[in-house]
C-alpha cells in the first residue's frame, strides 16, 4: 500500500501513471514493509498544477515521513511534485524498537541519494529540504548534488550545549560505550506524542549522526558545494542544535569560493529545537510553516 497523508487528495490515474515511469520510486516505496507504521510510510504527491519542479523532504531523527505531511501538502499547493521518504530504521509501529542503534551514516547517505534519483522520475528541477538530521543530509547533498535548491531546517551540526571542538571528541567516547536508549521526554516516557514517532532515541545513532555532520565540515574547508543556492535556517532561541556550527559550515563554504549560501536566523520564537512537528508544537509550526513555505518556494 502507498502510504498517503490523510488529508491530501489527488488523481489515482495520475499516481499510477508517474509510478508506471518511475522505477527507482516504485523502488523506494517498497521498502517499507509489513513492520512499518501507516504514517511510517515514505510517500508522494503529485500537484494539480505542475511547475516542472520537485521537493524532497527529509524527515528528523526518531520521526518519521508522518512529520512532513503539512509541509509536502502547502509545496504540492505551490506546484511541486513532493517526495517524503522514510529514513532507515526509522517509522516502526514498535515505537520502542531497538532498530535505531544499528543506525550507520553509510545506510543514512544510501538511501537519501535513492530519494534523490527517485524524486528526479517526478520532476527536472529538485529542491531539498530536511529538517535536524534531515537538514544535515540535505546539506550533504547541496555539497555532492546539482540541486536548484537546499533547505536545512535546524540542521543538526552540533550540540547547542557543546563547543564546536568538543563534539568529535564526545561522539568517538559515546560510539565506544554501550549504546544506551534514552526518552526524549522522561515524564510522558512511551506515552509523548506524536505517534508517529520515536519517544526515544540512542545514543549511538547521535554519535553516528554528529560524524555526517563533521565529515561535512571537513569537506566544506576543502571544496566548495556544487548546488549554488542553499539556505539554512535556525532558530535563534535553538534549544538542541548548535547554530553555531551552521554559520561555520556556511563561512567555510564561502571561503572556498561558494555563492548563493545564507542563513536565515527565525527571531521571536520559544525555546525549541522541534519547529516543524505541529502535533508536538501547534502554535509553532503555525507561526513557522508560512515563512518555510516561502523560503522554499520563492524564485
Amino acid at each position: 500500500m502507498l502510504a498517503v497523508p490523510p488529508s491530501s487528495t489527488y488523481d489515482s490515474t495520475a499516481r499510477e501513471s508517474a509510478l508506471a515511469a518511475a522505477p527507482t520510486l516504485r523502488h523506494l516505496l517498497q521498502l517499507d514493509g509489513p513492520s512499518i507504521g501507516e504514517r511510517g510510510r515514505s510517500f508522494f504527491l503529485l500537484p494539480a498544477r505542475p511547475s516542472g519542479r520537485a521537493a524532497l523532504l527529509l524527515h528528523g531523527l526518531t520521526a518519521s515521513p508522518g512529520q512532513m505531511e503539512r509541509f509536502a501538502s502547502g509545496l504540492a499547493e505551490r506546484g511541486y511534485a513532493v517526495l517524503v521518504p522514510r529514513l532507515p530504521r526509522h517509522g516502526r509501529s514498535d515505537r520502542l524498537t531497538r532498530e535505531l542503534a544499528e543506525l550507520d551514516a553509510t545506510e543514512l547517505l544510501e538511501r537519501t541519494k535513492l530519494a534523490l534519483q527517485a524524486a528526479r522520475e517526478l520532476a527536472p528541477r529538485i529542491t531539498v529540504v530536511g529538517f535536524s538530521l534531515g537538514g544535515t543530509l540535505a546539506l550533504r547533498l547541496a555539497h555532492d548534488e546539482d540541486l536548484e535548491r537546499a533547505v536545512a531546517i535546524a540542521p543538526f551540526l552540533g550540540f547547542a550545549w557543546l563547543p564546536n571542538r568538543i563534539a568529535p571528541l564526545l561522539a568517538r567516547a559515546i560510539l565506544r560505550l554501550p549504546n544506551a536508549f534514552a526518552w526524549w521526554d522522561p515524564i510522558a516516557r512511551e506515552a509523548q506524542m506524536p505517534a508517529h514517532g520515536y519517544p526515544r532515541y540512542s545514543t549511538h545513532a547521535v554519535a553516528r549522526a554528529y560524524g555526517l555532520a563533521n565529515a561535512l565540515l571537513a569537506d566544506a574547508r576543502e571544496s566548495a558545494p556544487r548546488t549554488h543556492d542553499i539556505v539554512a535556517v535556525s532558530n535563534d532561541r535553538e534549544a538542541a542544535v548548535n547554530n553555531r556550527a551552521i554559520r561555520r559550515l556556511l563561512a567555510a563554504w564561502v571561503a572556498s569560493g561558494a555563492s548563493g549560501v545564507r542563513n536565515e536566523r527565525l527571531r521571536g520564537l520559544p525555546i525549541s529545537h522541534d519547529i516543524v512537528e505541529p502535533e508536538r508544537h501547534p502554535e509553532i509550526a503555525d507561526r513557522v510553516f508560512p515563512q518555510l513555505l516561502q523560503i522554499v518556494s520563492e524564485p
